[in-house]
């Protein structure tokens, strides 16, 4: 039986070792295919980056589909079912890493395209493709630099999907239309290193910023809103110490993360953590990474169009949901484009395993086609 379109150009794109940021080939796959479409291409590699922008037609409202052809690796080789960088049909399930995440959805993405522009060559409108494979590493090179060139020279997009692993038990029944910011502190708190038995003669620093970490640990930081649950301030590691146990540290090390709504701004976080801290008499520093900032699209034509698509391929309307972790979206948001993200079940993401429903493709490959009805058709 031969595959259909979708499922053999996932299978392709899946075949490829494009671990993070190896490409691996898989965006001159892509490409090809969209040049075959009258796209216009422009690859841009940064570092060890490579990205490619793509788009058909000159005329507004731009759409664009984004994603990453990266994939983390694949972990313990004995606990796949089969080899990761093989795909593999199981009980109606496309095995191999980047399956879910998110390999299908690109292949979804260019054969909707193909679709829809064989339906409407005069479309109005333009298309676009944003692909990189710096997602999954340290997200330096890729999206956020095609973003600050595109707004260099103002070309703006209005309508963005980006095809991350958005549901949760079938494709289309969570559509994500945010995501919180993320802004991480290193902090230093410094004491007088000694003599565990002469305390007098040194100053703990772990004793000193307990009071202040119990303080901000348990501070209400807002109420969250409709979309978003209150923002979280969460510990993730500490250190301090010679790992004697006779020894006053001189310094204690911690690092912590915020994830906060659209009700909280990084600058009003950073003023609240400063101020705890200086209460409490702390000598400390404390540097600031600032991951991306929440972003929201509650109203909007692309919002609807998405909405639509997915009812009229479901038949019943997707929740909408701002939770999990930070997207490439956060980028494309900062053009003040509506974004919103729509992709397979999330179940296999990062595992032993991953995969994704071959229904779920065809499926998907048709919501995006909706989408695009909806937006662009004539």
């Amino acid at each position: 039986m031969t595959d259909s379109p979708v499922l053999a150009l996932a299978k392709d794109l899946i075949s490829r070792q494009s671990v993070t940021p190896e490409d691996a080939d898989c965006q001159k796959v892509m490409i090809e295919r969209l040049e075959k479409l009258g796209f216009t291409i422009e690859v841009m590699v940064f570092e060890d980056t490579t990205n490619f922008w793509a788009r058909r037609g000159t005329t507004a409202p731009l759409f664009a589909f984004a994603g990453h052809t990266d994939v983390v690796p694949a972990g313990n080789l004995e606990h796949w079912h089969t080899p990761p960088f093989e795909p593999t049909i199981i009980d109606g399930h496309l095995h191999g890493r980047g399956a879910a995440d998110m390999k299908g959805s690109l292949a979804c993405m260019v054969v909707a395209v193909e679709r829809f522009v064989a339906e409407h060559p005069d479309h109005t409108g333009s298309i676009a493709f944003l692909i990189t494979s710096d997602e999954e590493g340290p997200f330096i090179n890729g999206t956020t630099r095609v973003v600050d060139t595109l707004m260099t020279r103002n070309e703006i997009i209005d309508m963005c999907i980006v095809g991350e692993p958005s549901s949760t038990l079938h494709v289309g029944d969570v559509v994500k239309n945010g995501r919180r910011g993320s802004i991480t502190g290193d902090l230093i708190v410094k004491g007088t290193q000694g003599h565990v038995a002469y305390p007098h003669l040194a100053n703990n620093p772990v004793h000193q910023a307990l009071p202040a970490l119990a303080e901000l640990a348990s501070t209400k930081w807002d109420e969250g809103n409709q979309y978003f649950p209150p923002t979280s301030f969460q510990i993730p590691n500490l250190h301090s110490g010679t790992g004697a146990t006779n020894v006053i540290p001189g310094e204690f090390n911690v690092q912590f993360n915020f994830r906060f709504s659209t009700e909280l701004t990084d600058v009003e976080i950073k003023r609240r953590v400063h101020s705890t801290l200086d209460m409490h008499g702390l000598d400390y520093s404390l540097n600031w990474t600032l991951s991306g900032h929440p972003f929201l699209t509650d109203e909007g034509d692309l919002l609807r169009a998405v909405v639509k698509a997915v009812d009229e391929v479901n038949h019943c309307k997707p929740e909408l949901l701002t939770t999990g972790g930070t997207s490439d979206g956060r980028f494309i948001a900062r053009m003040g484009t509506q974004v919103v993200e729509l992709g397979p079940v999330n179940a296999t993401i990062h595992k032993v395993n991953e995969c994704v429903s071959v229904a779920d493709l065809e499926k998907l490959t048709d919501m995006y086609q909706h989408t695009l009805n909806n937006l662009l058709g004539k």
